[in-house]
């Protein structure tokens, strides 16, 4: 049987048939996980399962969601990678793994490696990113994090960022934040550096096949003209770096004009601190506003994880929710019954 180097098509759609299998696994896998959490916390009340508990199997589920689709990810993989078979998305295009040599399968070691860099790293790195922007940012978040899952992966990765970020001086954490939103920049320069350098060469379009040194070899057949197929994408991969070189020059230009605007604030603060003591405190006197940051009343909860809202948000029905909740809620629910949350769906 005649084998031939996968070209940047084949890759695409193995890689978003695989998607799409992934994506019905999750969505099994967060409900089956949600109406479990609500007739399991219907049973410990002593009461019937009613639409009445679903908020509380709505809370647990946001708690755990991202758990939920790491263990959906890593069976996927385990039955299909892991267990040397082709994923549906490689049976669909007739795709087999291959290794630097071109002559054998990769071995498990690498077939592993690829699985942690492509499921299990992006969830740490996301996690230890949330609990340092959480350590730094302080206030609510840390309290809110505090009370829940003091025993998960996430409470664990929160303590040693804890213990880290309390050894730096207040100077040194006052500059951690803003390197923490820029490295989230970076991570999404380099995943675009990637892609575009995947449609010029032809090969590894993950970063996890990359490290692993993991390519494809397909049937060769009646597939239409490869050579042709190839140089589309590389006229694709040209424009995805000329778009990626504008974009890092206006987010740098962008970063110039906040320095700029940074140290005007500066000098004008240090203007202010010149003047008389009095003219102050006539300031305060006049607006009452200063002397209270509240940002709303204290008691005020968010519907779906029914803690004290967090970046308050309102839906177009008018309810407040906080911003992580909702994103989480509508990024995974297309409709729901929850009479709270009917005109979201909609």
């Amino acid at each position: 049987m005649p084998l031939a180097p996968a070209n940047q098509s084949h890759l695409i759609r193995s890689s978003q048939k695989d998607e799409y299998y992934q994506s019905s696994l999750r969505n099994t896998a967060n409900e089956a996980f949600q109406t479990l959490a609500a007739v399991l916390s219907a049973l410990q009340e002593g009461l019937r399962f009613q639409v009445c508990s679903l908020p509380v199997g709505s809370k647990r589920w946001l708690d755990w969601r991202r758990e939920i689709e790491l263990l959906s990810d890593l069976a996927y993989y385990g039955l299909t990678t892991l267990s040397g078979y082709q994923t549906l998305g490689e049976e669909y295009v007739h795709m087999v793994q291959v290794d630097p040599t071109k002559h054998r399968v990769p071995s498990r070691a690498r077939r592993s490696l690829f699985v942690l860099l492509h499921s299990f790293f992006p969830y740490l790195l996301e996690k230890v990113l949330v609990s340092l922007e959480n350590e730094l940012e302080g206030g609510g978040a840390r309290q809110r994090q505090a009370a829940s899952r003091s025993w998960s992966l996430e409470a664990w990765l929160r303590r040693g960022v804890q213990r880290g970020v309390g050894l730096l001086p207040e100077p040194q954490r006052r500059a951690c934040l803003p390197a923490v939103s820029v490295l989230r920049q970076a991570l999404t320069l380099l995943q675009r550096l990637h892609v575009a350098l995947f449609y010029l060469s032809g090969s590894f379009y993950h970063l996890s096949k990359r490290a692993a040194a993991i390519t494809y070899l397909r049937v060769a057949g009646l597939q239409g003209d490869d050579g042709t197929i190839r140089s589309s994408y590389r006229l694709l991969g040209a424009l995805s770096l000329l778009q990626l070189l504008i974009t890092v020059s206006l987010q740098l230009n962008n970063y110039r004009k906040k320095q700029r605007a940074r140290q005007e604030w500066q000098l004008h603060r240090n203007l202010r601190c010149t003047l008389p003591e009095n003219t102050h405190s006539l300031n305060l006197h006049s607006n009452p506003q200063h002397t209270h940051s509240g940002g709303g009343p204290q008691g005020a909860s968010c519907m779906l994880c029914l803690e004290e809202r967090r970046h308050s948000t309102c839906t177009p029905c008018g309810h407040l929710f906080c911003w992580e909740c909702i994103t989480e809620w509508c990024n995974t629910k297309v409709s729901c019954s929850t009479p709270t949350l009917k005109h979201i769906s909609e």
